[in-house]
């Protein structure tokens, strides 16, 4: 087995042991715990299966801690600053992970097992972009003033200020960890609040590495805290019941974002929810072929398919079916396995043995339905990582709507392809699904372009591309993908509080 990968330097905040195992902890008012034997989980690098981590499990009274640490910190420097001087700190926590790139992308790799060549150019770079474009955001933000009459005949003025919601836990996934997590973590902080981040069981370390940044740049401490563990029964139920939480914001899977929001029910706190989705992608007969086949290779495979705007459903126009599926199996082989610390490797494992298991049962359940197999549909052989979480980049045809390998999130390197005939049809095809987060319409026609992204029944529609991102743009779902809206001003609306105040002239 591979290790020579693993066996140096650790990134996160750890103690580096003789066979490679880091140790991470949890960070709370500004301090690092301690990991301590029956109190900690293994934490794997996907590519090889290794232990290379112990994470410390925070326990109830820990996360009690890191609330009431947030709590304080509101009412203490944090709580005063003015906007100018978290503007700064923003700024410096930009310089700070720019100067540790290389820690935290190392840190992601091994949690992740993903590419180097996909973290270095998304992952790192982003998890820092999301804090320069929210200090941008808040540095030019306004508010509404109106001039209002009285009955007396008089005036008074009406005005909005924006002031923080207060503590927010910050519910992370796995798929995008330092990604996803500045996403929500960036836009709390320079609206005022403080926050306690519960990353993924499976990919800890960037969100704990993150801690020594805010340390290292002037952050007062309980502003950013961090806890690890579990959902149910664990810190992050913990954390969504907390009675002193304000608002909760998690991106994931569905189920788990309805059990959040029943409990934010309790007290009536707000949610902001970026949930699941089983993707759209249509491709009509006067499509670029080649520029659809490389950007669809990307959107269904890249990541090994963990990807929430992923696309798990091909549309094709029956006159360019054949010709379309042969490019685009093609591509799909094209992908290289192998050491993700490699600039040759282009498609990771998955992020765990329990995720493969889900994955290769819908791979079972597709040959059990009647699906042709087009490309993949089994497991590599990896010389040198044999063990790791790896599945093939997979293209099934000929499964009804109704197929679940076709209705249900699988969130693996997979799409099934289907023909249609018109624009009626293709619209129909896509809108018949639970979910609503994104698709991706291929097209030269412009008129089409524009009618077909507005009927579907989605929070992000691309033409012609796809993941393209401009960060101040709305971003979330509709249907059972989501709850609210992240992104630019957009943002401000779940991580601050509007008052108005009225003066009589």
């Amino acid at each position: 087995m591979t290790t020579a990968t693993i066996d140096s330097e650790p990134a996160a905040p750890a103690v580096h042991t003789g066979t490679g195992v880091r140790r991470i902890a949890q960070f709370i008012d500004g301090r690092y715990g301690e990991v301590r034997a029956g109190r900690s989980f293994e934490d794997r690098f996907p590519a090889t299966g290794e232990v290379t981590a112990l994470v410390q499990e925070s326990t109830a009274d820990d996360v009690d801690a890191a609330v009431t640490a947030a709590r304080k910190a509101l009412r203490g420097p944090w709580g005063r600053m003015s906007v100018p001087e978290r503007i700064a700190i923003l700024r410096r926590i930009v310089d700070e992970v720019n100067r540790r790139f290389d820690d935290f992308l190392r840190a992601e790799i091994l949690d992740t097992g993903k590419p180097v060549s996909l973290a270095r150019q998304i992952d790192i770079p982003r998890g820092a972009a999301n804090f320069a474009v929210f200090a941008d955001l808040i540095a030019t933000m306004g508010t509404e003033v109106f001039q209002t009459p009285t009955p007396d005949r008089a005036d008074a003025l009406n005005y909005t200020i924006r002031v923080p919601r207060g503590v927010i836990a910050v519910i992370c996934p796995w798929n995008l960890p330092l990604l996803l997590m500045t996403w929500k973590v960036a836009p709390a902080l320079a609206c005022g609040n403080t926050v306690v981040v519960k990353p993924s069981e499976e990919t800890p370390a960037t969100a704990a590495l993150l801690g020594e940044v805010m340390n290292a740049v002037g952050v007062p401490p309980g502003v950013y805290n961090v806890v690890h563990g579990f959902g149910p029964g664990s810190a992050g139920e913990f954390l969504t019941s907390h009675p002193d939480v304000d608002g909760i914001t998690f991106t994931g899977e569905s189920v788990t974002g309805e059990a959040i929001m029943r409990a934010a029910a309790t007290g009536v706190r707000p949610v902001s929810l970026e949930l699941g989705g089983k993707n759209p992608g249509l491709v009509f007969d006067d499509a670029d072929l080649d520029a659809a086949v490389e950007g669809l290779s990307r959107a269904c495979f890249s990541n090994t398919g963990q990807v929430c705007l992923g696309t798990e459903r091909l549309y094709v126009q029956r006159g360019i079916f054949e010709a379309f599926v042969e490019r685009f199996c093609e591509r799909a082989k094209r992908f290289r396995f192998g050491d993700p610390f490699s600039n040759e490797t282009t498609l990771g494992p998955l992020v765990s043995q329990v995720h493969r298991e889900k994955v290769l049962s819908f791979y079972d359940m597709a040959r059990r339905e009647g699906a042709t197999v087009l490309v993949g549909g089994g497991v590599p052989n990896v010389p040198g990582f044999v063990s790791g979480y790896w599945v093939e980049p997979t293209v099934w045809t000929g499964l009804p709507q109704s197929s679940p390998v076709v209705s249900d999130e699988i969130f693996g390197p997979c799409t099934h392809v289907m023909p249609f005939d018109d624009e009626d049809e293709a619209v129909a095809l896509a809108n018949d699904t639970r979910y609503g987060l994104a698709t991706s319409i291929w097209t030269r026609d412009v008129s089409r372009a524009h009618r077909v992204a507005s009927r579907i029944e989605v929070g992000v529609a691309w033409i012609n591309c796809w993941f393209l991102r401009d960060l101040r743009t709305p971003f979330g779902g509709a249907k059972r993908s989501g709850v609210g809206r992240e992104g630019g001003a957009h943002s401000l609306e779940f991580y601050t509080e509007l008052r108005n105040i009225c003066v009589k002239l």
